[in-house]
């Protein structure tokens, strides 16, 4: 079968890490195969068949054994912690109706919470979260999140020194410019082709290995100042210079203090283009503190050689140098640091607006930044009008639970926890996301009711009280169409929902008939006639850009369509640089605020009015002399987040069923560890098991245990013992500042140990069901 053959007798899926053609056979999914036009297409496709046949697939209404008995002030057996009993769905949508009506009568829509963070699946019009708040904003509203774990200190702090970080992404300078201008890529936290392989809402082809490959061979050198080898693709042979994690702000200062004592700087810049230089200088010379940050002063934070970073910063100045920050680097303590100082030094260097130079942050924390943006917005199913005004920071949700009523700090407010009784989440797991399992376990027996909308028996919906089986993309028809790229790819259904597995579009309507008045959800229409709605306004947007789109069934019979980049050539900060009088920044300035005297007035000695070096908070502590080393983790190759952790390519990279802990030969020698040994990696918060990776790509005093193993505590054991290797539940629930309150999860030091007796199983992937027909 040739790859048009393919295309033809294959159906389409998408997913945020790309489309896929589907081999079916018997009523079920076999296999998901690369689309022929996508030159790198991501293995996580093979985890597919898995996740929607496996045996952790949710196939009926559940309830919790004694939620069910007992009703939800009745209840008094921990969550997480006991069986559920299958119902029927007129069971389960009486259950959610009353208790959504007691809770509203009882206490108001301010006491509901359906932040439901999480990217849950693609597909414009099955969006688990845009479904769930369409319905609650009819319902009268509720709690929100606000922000995201990725890069929450830049979107609270960019606003006041640059303006919207959203705008910025899709404004970030293209690669090409960078190959035909540039000539030195500073990586701080590198470009790790790993999480390249999503982007929000799906990808049609995957560009940016390409791209930065087209660079180095321009002769556009990289320098990979990242705890991680491999953060830098080989291909770019790319300098790796590994400071200790942490440490970045006081790398910058130093090469920054180096510009300034040599006379490196562009003056001329600085004074069109931006406000508060002096108060940066001042503290660069150690006006403020007494602390010079030269060369030598940011060798000792970083232990990097002062010689090579004055040398670096020299090669800075003397050429078109394009900084790059990764979005993992704010989610540390005072990760907002980092990016203002990232801004700072690209600012004085002069480069900002120019071809090939500049900043960038978030390259590489997606597929299209940098590399594609789409020619007009796509529609989406409308969520309506939220009336409760409260939210909460994404990241204090466990803070929130625990303590309502509760004054805390947020960008210059001050704001209180509201009261939640009842939490709703659809499309996401916070048990991935959240910081300190242990603490958000605590956190989740407050609320008197949790309804999850789920796939598959995540420990979210181990977690909660009814669990409501939705279908998954490959069970439902949709279009897929990423927010920052240009494609279009129909996702025609391809099997049956396993058992009584709805679309949740269908379960909101039935609840709509429930508890609402009239049809405010569904406005009395059908999925199909929503999706058809939806195009034909596709379609229209796209007639005004001369573009001819297919009719809705054309489309979804046909193959992927690649629309135009509207602007391949994008410069960051171009047309500010051309004229910042015509062009000013949504600052309080109009320009870049090297010094905020907006946030100097909110009195955050986490966060003060101009960058700062604000040390990691465990350095130099008895924690950290207990726990020696420090714990990095983020996004595998093998799959997003947590989802479909269970597939073939997700479990084929664990060591002996765990996750894999990536450890330097120093340190795993002097613990007599071995490649492929069970390790047990603990701290104060918690101990989970891993499976040791002995490798030269890791600096010495730091581990790297990937994000996503579907959290599987053995509640029998005092430590509540991770028995898969969930990273969180050894990172702690502080946060980046009282500015943005951003998760700081990089910010976490353990011991490592090899563990000894038998191993326990791993019960992740198994459904904590008492199966009684109802």
């Amino acid at each position: 079968m040739d790859d048009h053959d393919a295309v033809e007798r294959l159906l389409l899926t998408s997913s945020h890490w790309g489309p896929g053609l589907l081999d079916l056979s018997g009523g079920r999914l076999v296999s998901v195969r690369p689309h022929p036009g996508d030159l790198e297409p991501s293995r996580i496709n093979e985890n597919i068949p898995e996740g929607l046949h496996g045996s952790a697939r949710v196939r009926q209404p559940a309830v919790r054994q004694s939620y069910l008995r007992h009703g939800p002030r009745g209840s008094t057996a921990e969550r997480g912690a006991e069986p559920f009993v299958e119902v029927t769905w007129e069971t389960a949508l009486d259950l959610v109706s009353r208790e959504l009506n007691r809770v509203r009568s009882q206490h108001g829509n301010e006491a509901i919470f359906a932040g439901s963070y999480g990217w849950a699946s693609a597909g414009r019009f099955h969006h688990a979260q845009s479904q769930l708040k369409r319905f609650l904003n009819a319902a009268g509203g509720f709690v929100r999140s606000e922000g995201n774990y990725s890069y929450n200190a830049a979107l609270v702090l960019m606003p006041h020194i640059l303006g919207n970080f959203r705008d910025h992404v899709r404004q970030a300078t293209r690669w090409s410019t960078v190959a035909r201008e540039g000539r030195l890529v500073v990586m701080f936290g590198g470009i790790p082709l790993r999480n390249a392989q999503v982007s929000g809402g799906g990808v049609g082809r995957h560009r940016l290995r390409d791209e930065l490959t087209a660079c180095a061979e321009a002769g556009v050198e990289f320098v990979n100042l990242s705890p991680l080898r491999s953060d830098a693709a080989d291909t770019l042979n790319a300098e790796w210079l590994p400071p200790r994690p942490g440490s970045d702000t006081a790398v910058m200062m130093g090469l920054a203090h180096t510009l300034l004592t040599e006379g490196l700087y562009d003056a001329a810049f600085l004074s069109r283009y931006t406000v508060g230089f002096d108060t940066l200088c001042a503290y660069l010379r150690g006006d403020v503190d007494g602390v010079e940050k030269d060369a030598h002063w940011a060798a000792e934070q970083s232990g990097l050689a002062a010689e090579r970073l004055q040398r670096l910063a020299r090669q800075m100045a003397s050429g078109r140098t394009l900084i790059c920050t990764a979005v993992g680097l704010q989610r540390a303590d005072h990760g907002e640091q980092p990016l203002w100082m990232t801004v700072a030094l690209a600012a004085m260097l002069g480069q900002i607006g120019l071809a090939g130079g500049g900043f960038g942050i978030g390259y590489g924390g997606d597929a299209s930044i940098g590399t594609m943006d789409r020619p007009f917005g796509w529609p989406s199913f409308p969520q309506g009008t939220n009336p409760v005004e409260v939210f909460v920071p994404v990241a204090m949700i466990s803070e929130m639970l625990l303590h309502p009523g509760e004054a805390y700090d947020y960008d210059g407010r001050r704001l209180v926890f509201p009261d939640i009784r009842m939490v709703w989440w659809a499309g996401g797991n916070p048990f991935h996301h959240h910081q300190d399992l242990n603490r958000l376990r605590q956190a989740f027996q407050r609320p008197e009711t949790v309804v999850v909308n789920e796939i598959s028996w995540t420990a979210t919906a181990r977690h909660a009280d009814i669990v409501l089986p939705v279908a998954a993309p490959q069970e439902r028809t949709d279009f897929g169409a990423g927010t920052q790229d240009s494609a279009l790819i129909p996702m025609p259904k391809a099997v049956d929902p396993p058992g009584a597995a709805r679309i949740e579009f269908e379960i909101f309507a039935d609840l709509e008939r429930r508890l609402l008045h009239g049809t405010p959800f569904s406005r009395g229409m059908t999925a199909e006639e929503w999706q058809l709605e939806m195009w034909a306004a596709m379609k229209q947007r796209a007639a005004a850009e001369d573009i001819d789109l297919p009719e809705w069934h054309d489309f979804l019979t046909g193959d992927i369509i690649h629309l135009e980049d509207p602007a391949p050539e994008t410069v960051f900060l171009s047309a500010f640089r051309e004229d910042p009088d015509a062009n000013p920044l949504d600052t309080p300035s109009g320009k870049i605020e090297l010094a905020s005297e907006a946030i100097a007035a909110f009195g955050y000695d986490d966060c003060p009015g101009h960058p700062a070096w604000l040390p990691p908070r465990d350095w130099g502590t008895r924690a950290a002399n207990a726990y020696p080393l420090h714990l990095l983790s983020g996004q595998p190759e093998t799959r997003l987040h947590s989802q479909y952790d269970n597939g073939a390519f997700s479990v084929s990279r664990k060591v002996q069923g765990r996750e894999p802990i990536l450890i330097s030969p120093a340190d795993a020698t002097a613990r007599g560890i071995a490649g492929g040994d069970v390790v047990m990696v603990l701290n104060a918060r918690g101990r989970c098991l891993a499976g040791a990776v002995v490798t030269e790509d890791i600096r010495q005093g730091t581990v790297f245990l990937w994000t996503g193993a579907w959290y599987d505590p053995d509640l029998s054991d005092p430590h509540h013992l991770d028995r898969h290797g969930n990273p969180n539940v050894l990172t702690h629930d502080l946060r980046t500042s009282r500015l943005s309150q951003g998760p700081a999860a990089q910010s976490s030091f353990v011991e490592v140990r090899k563990h000894e007796g038998p191993l326990p199983e791993v019960e992740a992937f198994s459904p904590w069901l008492l199966r009684i027909e109802t």
